[in-house]
């Protein structure tokens, strides 16, 4: 598994991870980087099948978290049937190992709010409080935890996807994680050109994020059966086509997995 995190052990290396980094060499420093050879591999996907570069592949998971998919978190508890959200779970478990054993990153981009709320603007505390009753972000009502507040259990990822350490976790403070984190930086410091998609909501956080990485340059591919929403279906194929149409493409986990191979 490639080192996606930490610099130099003592052995001249300058770096935030084995992808990106100097090499001090006495009086020179070596500015070139690591040549990583290709894994291509081909996936169907609409509207055209798929020749990936794994080597320079990214997959992100967006607010797999238990106020949007545990059934006593914050969505179920005002009443929203969370078992749409849940859906993603199983389809994760079987992608993200296979992904892990050909050293493609994997992104945990999550909703993970300051106690103090010093950098929401109205309109993003607005969309989870639009009565201001004090029960949005960071209200512990009526849940007893601080809604999609950091280091919180309602901000916590779903017991079922308990990531290893060697995953990579953003916390995100609006609906796209490009606004106000460090995503970015991270994606470019991994060498990454393709970003895979998946998580709550599809029409939400992950188009909105899918979205701002098609903008920025990245290749996107929203992966249809590791995504779901707790929106009626209109929102769900409006966003499919909404990928498939203007920012890249659709395919399945499923068959990244079998393109892997054992």
């Amino acid at each position: 598994m490639t080192a996606l995190s930490g610099t130099s052990g003592g052995d001249g290396w300058i770096g935030p991870n084995e992808r990106n980094g100097w090499r001090s060499r006495g009086a020179t420093v070596d500015l070139v980087r690591p040549v990583r050879p290709s894994r291509p591999v081909t996936v169907p996907a609409l509207p055209a099948a798929l020749n990936l570069d794994l080597a320079r592949t990214a997959m992100v998971v967006v607010d797999m978290q238990n106020d949007f998919c545990h059934p006593d978190g914050w969505l179920a508890s005002i009443g929203v049937d969370v078992s749409a959200a849940r859906r993603p779970i199983e389809p994760l478990l079987a992608l993200l190992p296979a992904l892990r054993g050909v050293d493609v990153p994997v992104i945990w981009l999550s909703w993970g709010n300051r106690p103090d709320r010093a950098n929401l603007p109205p309109g993003v505390l607005h969309v989870y409080d639009p009565a201001g009753a004090g029960t949005g972000i960071g209200s512990a009502v009526p849940t007893g935890s601080p809604v999609l507040e950091r280091g919180s259990w309602a901000a916590a990822l779903v017991d079922e996807l308990a990531p290893p350490d060697t995953d990579l976790r953003v916390d995100k403070y609006r609906m796209s994680g490009f606004w106000d984190t460090e995503l970015d930086t991270v994606l470019r410091n991994l060498d990454i050109t393709t970003v895979l998609f998946g998580g709550v909501n599809a029409d939400q956080c992950v188009l909105a994020t899918l979205t701002d990485a098609a903008c920025a340059g990245y290749d996107v591919v929203m992966l249809e059966d590791c995504s779901a929403t707790t929106s009626p279906q209109f929102c769900w194929d409006a966003t499919i086509y909404n990928v498939r149409q203007v920012f890249g493409f659709t395919a399945d986990g499923a068959d990244v997995v079998k393109a892997i191979g054992p």
